[in-house]
C-alpha cells in the first residue's frame, strides 16, 4: 500500500533527502519533499511525478513557516504516514577546533537542526496522528551526536546539534509512547557521499543510502521496545 512521506531539507540533489524523495516516488508512495529555496532538480521530477510530488517551501528556524507550510499541506493530505526530518545547518568553521571556531555559529546550527525538527514534527503532528497506520518519524541524526563514542575535536557545531536532536527524539518517544500511535526514532544513516563528488572516500552515494534507509524505516515503524538511536544496518548506537 501506498504511503504519505514528507521530507524536509530535499533541496540538493547530491544530498539524502533529494535521494529519499526519489527512492520514494519510485516505490510508488505520495511524497511531499520540503525546501527553503528553489530547486530545479526537484521541478523535473515533478513534471515526471505530477500529484505524487508535492513541493513545499518552509524554514524551520522560523516556527510561523513552518506552521503556515502545515497548515498548507493539510488543505491537500489527509495524513502522514511518515516524516523523515533530514534538513541540516553546519556553520562555515565546522573544520575548525575549540580555539579557532566562532562559537557564536553554534547557536544557528543547533536551532536549525535540532528545534527545527521539533518545530515541524509539533506543526505536522496532527496529520501524522490521522495516519491509518502507526505513523513513523525518522529524524535523520550521526555518529556525531553520539556522546559516549565522540572522538573528534572538531565538527563542535554539528556534534552538538546532533546530539540535541537525539535528546529531542528521546523526550518525544516518551511524550508519545503510551498512545502507540507515533513511533520516533533517530537514525545514524552512514557514510554518505552527500557532496556527489566521486573522489569522496565515503563508501554510499546519496541513492544507495537512501534506498537502505527506506527498507530500513518500514521494518521500524511498529518497534516501540528496541533502542531509540540505530544505524542504517538496524545496529543500536550510544547515545
Amino acid at each position: 500500500m501506498s504511503k504519505n512521506v514528507m521530507i524536509t531539507g530535499a533541496g540538493k540533489a547530491v544530498g539524502l533527502g533529494f535521494n529519499l524523495v526519489l527512492r520514494y516516488l519510485e516505490a510508488g508512495d505520495k511524497v511531499v519533499a520540503t525546501i527553503r529555496k528553489p530547486c530545479p532538480e526537484l521541478e523535473e521530477l515533478k513534471n515526471h511525478y505530477e500529484d505524487r510530488l508535492t513541493i513545499l517551501t518552509m524554514d524551520i528556524s522560523s516556527t510561523a513557516s513552518v506552521q503556515a507550510a502545515a497548515n498548507e499541506l493539510s488543505k491537500k493530505f489527509n495524513c502522514l504516514d511518515l516524516l523523515v526530518n533530514n534538513a541540516v545547518s553546519v556553520s562555515p568553521d565546522c573544520d575548525k577546533g575549540f580555539f579557532n571556531a566562532n562559537l557564536d555559529f553554534i547557536t544557528r546550527t543547533v536551532d536549525i537542526t535540532a528545534v527545527g525538527a521539533m518545530r515541524v514534527i509539533k506543526a505536522f503532528y496532527p496529520l501524522l496522528k490521522k495516519s491509518d497506520v502507526t505513523a513513523l518519524i525518522m529524524n535523520i541524526s550521526s555518529e556525531a551526536g553520539s556522546i559516549s563514542k565522540c572522538y573528534r575535536t572538531n565538527l563542535i557545531d554539528y556534534g552538538m546539534a546532533k546530539a540535541a536532536l537525539n535528546m529531542a527524539t528521546m523526550n518525544l518517544y516518551n511524550t508519545f509512547k503510551d498512545e502507540k500511535s507515533v513511533n520516533i526514532f533517530c537514525v545514524h544513516p552512514g557514510w554518505i557521499r552527500t557532496d556527489g563528488k566521486p573522489d569522496n572516500p565515503a563508501p554510499l552515494s546519496s541513492y544507495e543510502a537512501a534506498e537502505i534507509l527506506r527498507l530500513l524505516f518500514e521494518k521500524k515503524r511498529d518497534d516501540f521496545e528496541g533502542h531509540r538511536f540505530i544505524t542504517n544496518l538496524n545496529e543500536d548506537y550510544p547515545f
